[in-house]
């Protein structure tokens, strides 16, 4: 009847004025999002390892870029998340645009390959030879995390593996970038100098990349999850994937690092870990009080001051312990955290509120 439809349309009416969009203040402007891009993935990118201070590479070294990524960066993830990015480049194309570095690339391995091609692999231990610094562009393809499936393992390919494995006898100044959604293992860690994780950082990732490798940006990423040596350490693996239709969630609370601490088990990278370029004293972590009500706030505060030689910002973590143990609880649980940016030689103080449910 007309008296449904005017119900309708009236609804239809009241949510567009409720959703009615205002004019932007600002008008939306490429370049300026680009910028904004590129500042949000630098301060995204985990230093994972940095032996002899391999990173930043000095700008009189000689780099060359190993793997398809340096040329066709992967910046999202698979299926229907895919976004047409309003800017495009490579990790190839940024280093070069810096201006300071002799640059080489080999393609090295097939991005879906489990076996090593002879003949990539021949060039880029050629090229290696030749070059101060070798950077392997390294990570997931798209087939390997995607809608629609579950990944099996936490392996890179086998091509990848063979190939950091081969070109560490012909130069020690590796650095491994990863590409990639979630945790891989790494069995390259200890024959590597440079890891770092650059996850899936968008359209201005390579940009990002290209900055950090030089040092115009300092790394202050940390990791939001547990990297772990093994498949088999996680805390879901003997529920995953479960008996037919049906999986249970039975870790309860102990999921993630809270796994890992409370059995004591060593991760390949901790939830929370990421180098700087610089270098960060703590100093000792302060209380406002002691004998609290249930309805009272706690301030916890520590000096944090960069005793490096570079400007650096640096990611406090709060975590909190329950002694007294009157339920089953973790061994510790991350309840703050709050990032500092420092000169050298500055100081500033962390600060964190606490209430009932910390």
């Amino acid at each position: 009847s007309e008296e449904y439809v005017d119900k309708a349309v009236r609804r239809l009416l009241e949510l567009q004025e409720k959703v009615r969009v205002k004019e932007p203040v600002e008008p939306f402007v490429p370049e300026k999002h680009q910028e904004l891009a590129v500042k949000i993935a630098s301060e995204c990118i985990v230093l994972l390892k940095n032996e002899d201070k391999i990173l930043p590479v000095d700008k009189s070294k000689s780099i060359v870029l190993i793997g398809e990524f340096a040329v066709k960066s992967r910046i999202q993830g698979g299926g229907s998340s895919h976004i047409n990015p309003t800017y495009s480049s490579c990790i190839k194309d940024e280093l070069e645009a810096l201006g300071s570095y002799s640059i080489t690339y080999a393609k090295g391995f097939d991005l879906l390959s489990e076996t090593i091609d002879e003949d990539f692999l021949e060039e880029a231990i050629s090229v290696a030879k030749q070059n101060d610094v070798v950077i392997v562009c390294a990570g997931l393809p798209e087939a390997y995390e995607t809608e629609g499936l579950d990944r099996t393992h936490l392996r890179l390919p086998n091509a990848q593996l063979e190939i950091i494995s081969k070109l560490k006898e012909y130069n020690e100044n590796i650095v491994v970038l990863l590409s990639n959604g979630a945790p891989v293992v790494m069995p390259f860690e200890d024959g590597v100098k440079g890891i770092m994780e650059c996850y899936l950082l968008g359209q201005a990732g390579s940009a990002a990349i290209a900055k950090v490798i030089s040092g115009e940006v300092n790394p202050s990423g940390k990791l939001a999850e547990t990297f772990p040596m093994r498949l088999e350490d996680t805390p879901s693996y003997l529920n995953f994937p479960g008996d037919g239709y049906k999986v249970e969630y039975k870790e309860g609370v102990f999921v993630g690092y809270r796994h890992y601490d409370s059995k004591d088990i060593k991760p390949q990278f901790c939830f929370g870990h990421g180098l700087s370029y610089t270098d960060f004293t703590y100093g000792q972590v302060k209380v406002d009080k002691c004998d609290v009500k249930d309805t009272d706030e706690i301030t916890v505060s520590i000096d944090v001051t960069n005793t490096g030689e570079v400007f650096g910002k640096e990611v406090v973590q709060l975590y909190v312990s329950d002694m007294q143990k009157a339920v089953t609880r973790p061994l510790k649980e991350l309840k703050g955290f709050v990032k500092l940016a420092l000169n050298p030689g500055e100081t500033k103080t962390a600060e964190f509120k606490l209430n009932k449910r910390s």
